[in-house]
């Protein structure tokens, strides 16, 4: 076996942190997921800087925040001549290192079956993108089954986007991308060392368990959602209302009760269950043919789901419940540690490049995880992007800003439902300019460089004899590399 690890980096599709045992949720049990904090590191204070699924992906990609990318929401994507600027995805920095590189279930990557790096693919899409004629969709096709939505099912609109799924759980979304993951682990062959990514469709929406996991939570028991605040989630609410209403989803939040807010969370917890299993089977695999003690496991996901936090459902803005995430490492010989740290989604990427002994390129705002051995770089705050808000954390506080020109500042220790605006306070304008200031400051160095392959040359042409012959010709797009 080689001496180099195995990197496997396991993502599930809008995971909020607190519906994890070992987060302290007492209303589900987790023990697999719990295994990996149980002999690695727990971050307690994860953020993902822009918490909707697409430019969170990409930000993982690429290493580099989405003003850099140039993907601010779902409707955007990556450059296609990304290389020709000098940026590589980590799956082809670990792929020129000799890494067997693979990709198991939703990436949402545009086109759907690009590789981005990825020698190997087996492709479940999102769960909303029933047309994708992917692995998942002719493995379902063969049992004479297709992608189903939500609206074909009763009671999805009335329980606001819960039901039970058709499919026993093997035949599910997450249960089909466990299986294929165990497979790719029980029959990998290969000399190099690997570093995959398994990226479970689920929690996300639908919230539909299979038949065997939905009567496992009562929706009684499940956690109280925070409560709605007029002053500041009128705005949030209206167009979380009206974009749910599209055929996507086919849902009407106007209307939402504290008891369907407790179905939709029973149902995400049955989810949320599956997926457990699924992990556990994956770790009993790595176990049975030896390489768990040779592998590095990174859990995490791209973002949450606020479940009714707020009045609100889904993600893209920065309460807890959209972009707390869960970040669990498991280094093998490791122990069980819970940091305090402040850390970002993004800081995956330079770990799995620290992991394999790559040093990370210059032009990354991601920074391996502290706690791990592997740099003793430390980040100071979570700075987020995404469509029409960013954010500022450090991890107790948190300013977040709208496009509206409304700012909000809350102490998330204090107050982790996020109920008391304190950036007019006396207790509180002074620390929201100093974040405001570091936000500007971050975010103008952003537009800068994401600007950087209209940069003219990289040396002077003052005195470049080339440039004033008259012949000379600007390289566009310009690398980060110099031409």
């Amino acid at each position: 076996m080689s001496k180099r690890p195995n990197l496997l980096f396991i993502m599930p599709d809008q995971l909020r942190h607190d519906f994890l045992s070992c987060y302290g949720a007492d209303f589900i049990d987790t023990p697999h997921i719990d295994s990996l904090a149980a002999s690695g590191t727990l971050y307690e204070r994860a953020y993902s800087p822009s918490p909707i699924c697409v430019p969170a992906r990409c930000t993982l990609l690429t290493g580099r925040n989405a003003i850099k990318n140039g993907v601010l929401g779902n409707q955007h994507f990556l450059r296609p001549d990304l290389a020709e600027t000098g940026i590589r995805t980590w799956a082809n920095i670990l792929s020129d290192a000799d890494y067997f590189t693979a990709s198991i279930g939703k990436m949402h990557f545009y086109p759907w079956e690009a590789s981005f790096g990825f020698e190997h693919r087996v492709i479940c899409e999102d769960k909303r993108w029933l047309y994708i004629e992917d692995d998942y969709y002719r493995y379902l096709e063969a049992m004479g089954h297709r992608k189903y939505h939500g609206n074909e099912h009763k009671g999805y609109r009335e329980n606001r986007g819960a039901y039970v799924n058709r499919l026993a759980s093997e035949h599910s979304w997450d249960g089909f991308v466990g299986t294929e993951a165990t497979k790719f682990i029980v029959e990998y062959d290969d000399d190099r060392p690997f570093a995959a990514m398994i990226g479970f469709p689920g929690p996300h929406c639908p919230y539909d368990p299979s038949p065997d996991y939905v009567d496992r939570f009562r929706a009684a028991d499940m956690p109280a959602a925070a409560p709605y605040v007029e002053d500041f989630d009128t705005e949030l609410r209206a167009g979380n209302i009206t974009g749910n209403r599209g055929s996507w989803n086919d849902v009407d939040y106007s209307k939402f009760t504290d008891a369907q807010k407790a179905g939709v969370r029973a149902h995400y917890a049955g989810l949320v269950k599956q997926i457990d299993d699924q992990v556990g089977a994956i770790l009993t695999a790595l176990s049975e043919t030896g390489r768990l003690d040779n592998t590095i496991v990174i859990f995490s996901s791209d973002h949450g789901d606020l479940l009714g936090d707020h009045d609100l459902i889904g993600k893209g803005n920065y309460y807890e419940g959209s972009c707390h995430v869960p970040m669990l490492v498991r280094m093998p010989g490791g122990h069980s540690f819970r940091s305090q740290h402040v850390v970002s989604l993004e800081d995956v990427t330079a770990t799995l490049l620290a992991c394999a002994g790559i040093e990370r390129p210059a032009y990354y705002d991601s920074v391996p995880l502290p706690g791990l051995g592997l740099d003793t770089t430390r980040r100071q705050r979570v700075y987020g992007f995404v469509t029409g808000a960013t954010m500022n954390c450090d991890g107790r506080h948190k300013l977040v800003k709208y496009r509206s020109g409304r700012q909000q500042l809350f102490d998330v220790i204090a107050d982790p439902h996020e109920q008391t605006d304190l950036s007019d306070t006396d207790a509180g304008w002074e620390l929201a300019r100093r974040l405001d200031g570091e936000l500007t400051g971050q975010l103008l160095r952003s537009v800068e460089e994401a600007n950087s392959e209209r940069v003219i040359a990289h040396v002077p042409l003052w005195d470049c004899a080339e440039f004033g012959r008259g012949d000379w010709q600007r390289t566009y797009p310009m690398s980060l590399e110099g031409e």
